[in-house]
């Protein structure tokens, strides 16, 4: 029998029991595909993330990233997570981690206090901004059990959008509406199969913007198909959506922040900071940071 150190920490929040769970193994040598499967699956988290060895020694380490229904090849809380840890350990070069993620290398920024302990981390997308399909309104409320006409359209139609994992990203009429929302597994699965495009991944981030300070964000994301019913804090999702209201903003040369609030209907309260640059070039590079608190340590054996 072989055993496995991990640790347990809560993401974009500056307490514990807020923000969205992690368990992370930081040193995931001779666990098989299968073992961090149902791994993934016993702690029941967002995503669980495991570290090997990196591919390139220039890198810091090589992160692979489970939800309890399979692998992911990028995801922000993992991302800052897995940095955070690594950095307690000792293992950042000059403030920064590198992981080599399946959507591509991402280098992590580890944020300290005044103390020199990290904190947190600030993450750039492995990718730049990129829009597929349109969903219908009349699905994506079917989805969430919502009316048409709490689906807002002016600035976007509900689309799939993506730095890196791909999101439906719809904006909401209210934070009433966004309150209302209540996920349709049945309806994700019919949408799903309806659209090949997102049959693998289908994601669903609601967001509502303060109309006094367009910086200001709610949102939600549900993904039942990934075996996350609702997932407290989404920074892929919120990277995505940071790129996607830079790419509709007017002008060429636009950098823009949002301070995003999740997880507040769930009892989990998290804040993300999401932002997007454009330039003449054309290319939308988003980034997010957080906080990161410890919660638990432990032994798995198998």
């Amino acid at each position: 029998m072989a055993s496995w150190d991990f640790v347990t920490l809560d993401v974009f929040t500056d307490r514990p029991f807020g923000g969205n769970p992690l368990a992370v193994f930081p040193a995931g040598e001779g666990l098989t595909d299968a073992d961090m499967r149902a791994l993934a699956r016993e702690f029941g988290y967002s995503e669980t993330s495991f570290v090997f060895p990196p591919t390139d020694p220039v890198n810091t380490a090589r992160a692979r990233i489970f939800t309890p229904r399979g692998e992911v090849p990028f995801a922000g809380h993992p991302t800052i997570g897995t940095a955070f840890v690594l950095a307690q350990l000792g293992r950042d070069l000059a403030d920064t981690v590198a992981l080599e993620e399946e959507a591509g290398l991402v280098s992590v920024h580890v944020q300290r206090n005044a103390q020199g302990k990290p904190t947190g981390g600030l993450v750039a997308a492995p990718r730049s901004l990129s829009v597929g399909i349109e969903v219908p309104i009349e699905e994506v409320a079917e989805c969430i059990r919502l009316q048409e006409a709490d689906i807002r359209t002016v600035a976007h139609p509900p689309l799939v959008a993506s730095v890196g994992l791909d999101f439906v990203i719809c904006e909401l009429t209210s934070l009433n509406a966004l309150a209302r929302a209540t996920p349709n597994s049945a309806a994700f699965r019919e949408t799903a199969d309806r659209y090949p495009e997102i049959a693998g991944h289908f994601a669903l981030h609601l967001y509502v913007r303060d109309p006094s300070d367009p910086g200001s964000i709610r949102s939600r994301t549900f993904s039942p198909l990934l075996g996350v019913p609702e997932d407290p804090a989404t920074g892929s999702a919120s990277a995505a959506l940071a790129g996607l209201l830079v790419s509709l903003a007017p002008g060429e040369d636009v950098e823009l922040g949002f301070e995003i609030a999740q997880g507040e209907e769930i009892g989990r309260p998290s804040r993300i900071l999401a932002s997007a640059s454009k330039s003449a070039e054309g290319a939308i590079r988003a980034s997010l940071a957080g906080d990161c608190v410890p919660v638990m340590r432990g032994q798995v054996d198998l």
